[in-house]
């Protein structure tokens, strides 16, 4: 098991981000979180095996319909703490 930290720039608040990338971590089987940061981007921490993180952060990158997904900056590590599910923070 891997984890992905991910900072997500662009166009990613009030565009269903969020709720899009709960959605589609959830179709891959993926758990963590996303919230939204006080700058306008978005930051994601999942967990999953290699394989679903990198098809987690494929998507990522295209983002739901209504985002533009300029960069996104990211690392992984050996998950330490494992978590379940996948929830929207506030």
């Amino acid at each position: 098991m891997q984890e992905l930290a991910a900072i997500v720039r662009g166009k990613v608040q009030g565009v269903w981000f969020r709720g899009w990338t709960r959605e589609t971590a959830r179709d891959f089987g993926v758990a963590g979180w996303v919230r939204n940061l006080p700058d306008g981007s978005v930051e994601v921490l999942a967990q999953g095996t290699p394989e679903q993180l990198d098809r987690f952060e494929e998507r990522l990158r295209q983002g739901p319909p209504l985002a533009r997904v300029t960069t996104i900056d990211s690392r992984r590590a050996p998950v330490e703490t494992a978590l379940t599910g996948f929830s929207v923070r506030r």
